[in-house]
């Protein structure tokens, strides 16, 4: 997405999101168990789904992607000051789980305050609140549009180190790896 195309809506990260992770799946060596548009069988059952994983409906997981991965994490807070982290984190949290990419924005907002001149360090929570918010107020104010491409690049380096890192620590997990680091970074502009 280059900087003067219009946001992308939440209903075209959903989109977008579904086409990357295809339909069913039942592979071997994924912890997660069966799933289908991406949405483990698990986060089906909690969000009250009750039929085969083979026939989750595309609405249902679209609903629960924008419920649990979108406005509980309140990326869509994120979206109104910086698209492109919005989406970023859209995508890892629901590859990694929100909480984690909310602590990379934490972490990588922290790395770049200029040990607390620009704004306070913050507490990798997992949780965007005020202090987050405002950190990253502070952030795009001092460093514009170019700030925003620095803290993507941020971000997708702490995702990428995780990824090789679940493939270092789990062997299973490098039946993963070249499909993580292929479809999962660089893929908001």
């Amino acid at each position: 997405m280059s900087a003067s195309a219009p946001a992308p809506t939440i209903d075209q990260l959903i989109d977008e999101l579904i086409a990357r992770e295809g339909g069913y799946v039942d592979h071997k060596a994924d912890r997660g168990g069966p799933t289908r548009f991406g949405i483990t069988e698990a986060v089906a059952r909690a969000h009250g789904y009750t039929g085969p994983m083979s026939l989750l409906p595309q609405a249902e997981a679209a609903a629960i992607y924008r419920r649990l991965y979108w406005l509980r994490p309140r990326f869509d807070q994120v979206q109104r000051r910086a698209p492109r982290i919005a989406a970023e984190l859209f995508d890892t949290g629901a590859n990694m789980g929100p909480g984690v990419a909310v602590t990379f924005l934490q972490r990588a907002l922290t790395a770049l305050n200029r040990n607390g001149k620009d704004y306070p360090d913050l507490t990798p929570d997992g949780r965007i609140g005020p202090i987050t918010l405002a950190a990253i107020d502070a952030f795009l104010a001092l460093r514009k549009a170019e700030g925003e491409t620095v803290l993507l690049r941020a971000l997708e380096a702490l995702q990428g180190e995780r990824y090789l890192r679940l493939a270092e620590k789990r062997p299973a997990n490098e039946a993963f790896i070249y499909g993580w680091l292929a479809n999962r970074i660089g893929n908001v502009d």
